[in-house]
């Protein structure tokens, strides 16, 4: 098995063109299961809140749960007419477009996000194949990039972050470290701390200002989860283009909306869009910027 696995490692590192292919193919089924854990997580999660709430101050009332809910069952159906799909139309991509983007049975329409979120897994991950190779720490920020997609969707759904992602993550991060893959162990875990300080720090401090949270725990980890994968020194650029890209869009995005200033809006896509960035190209923005001011 390993004698493969070595043997097919070996082969994508000799034809760079065929591992990203295998990416783009592979993380297209991945982006189709990650459609599913974006809608289902935060519905599981508040589910077991709710259970474990009536069994601990309502032990005598509390009733289990009638149908087993979780990423696997039940099976993916119409959530309008309630049909079960068939195999065919959960084909990534291809399956919205050969049913036109209707369902099969009632023909309601279905939403452009599935293939949206598909495609761009498939995509990013495909890019960061090419960037880093059939390396270890190419898979590793394939893997991440997976986890940051559905957390982007959470997010932008609910305005969460769950911990059932963020702190596997950073343990996957911290752990490959010990196999000489990504940041030395000392960088990592320095970086993962400087990281969840920077932003826990500025959460208290427009607290104890305002008297109102600014962010939420998750954007915390995040950052940390950035800061063991970049290591410290790549924290700053992190955090000046997520402020940058937030304030930027985010403005625009209430003015869209016609909304006000005080409305609430997820700051984890702006985090993990600047960590991305940084991901593939913070070296050549650090030194295109430290050669502009130093000429």
């Amino acid at each position: 098995m390993m004698e493969n696995l070595q043997l097919l490692v070996s082969y994508f590192q000799q034809t760079p063109l065929a591992f990203v292919l295998a990416v783009f193919v592979f993380s297209l089924c991945v982006g189709s299961f990650l459609n599913v854990v974006i809608y289902r997580l935060p519905i599981m999660m508040e589910t077991a809140f709710e259970q474990e709430y009536q069994e601990y101050f309502h032990p005598k009332t509390a009733k289990p749960l009638d149908e087993t809910f979780n990423l696997a069952v039940p099976r993916s159906a119409c959530p309008k007419c309630h049909h079960p799909l068939a195999a065919r139309d959960n084909i990534p991509v291809l399956g919205w477009l050969l049913l036109g983007g209707k369902c099969r049975y009632c023909k309601t329409p279905i939403s452009k996000r599935y293939p949206i979120v598909e495609l761009s897994t498939a995509l990013l991950s495909a890019v960061v194949a090419y960037h880093f190779g059939a390396t270890g720490f190419g898979a590793l920020t394939i893997v991440t990039t997976w986890c940051l997609i559905a957390l982007t969707g959470t997010d932008i759904d609910k305005m969460l972050l769950p911990d059932e992602i963020t702190l596997p993550l950073l343990w996957l991060v911290l752990s490959a470290t010990l196999f000489g893959i990504g940041q030395s162990s000392a960088d990592a875990i320095l970086g993962a701390a400087v990281g969840y300080l920077s932003l826990w720090s500025v959460y208290w401090a427009f607290k104890l200002l305002t008297g109102k949270e600014g962010m939420g725990y998750g954007d915390f980890k995040l950052m940390a989860i950035f800061g063991a994968l970049l290591g410290w020194q790549q924290l700053p650029l992190v955090i000046l283009l997520s402020a940058v890209v937030g304030a930027v869009v985010g403005s625009i995005l209430l003015m869209a909306a016609n909304k006000g200033q005080d409305t609430k809006i997820p700051y984890g896509p702006y985090i993990i869009g600047a960590g991305f960035i940084a991901l593939l190209w913070g070296e050549q923005i650090k030194n295109a910027y430290l050669g502009y001011v130093f000429n």
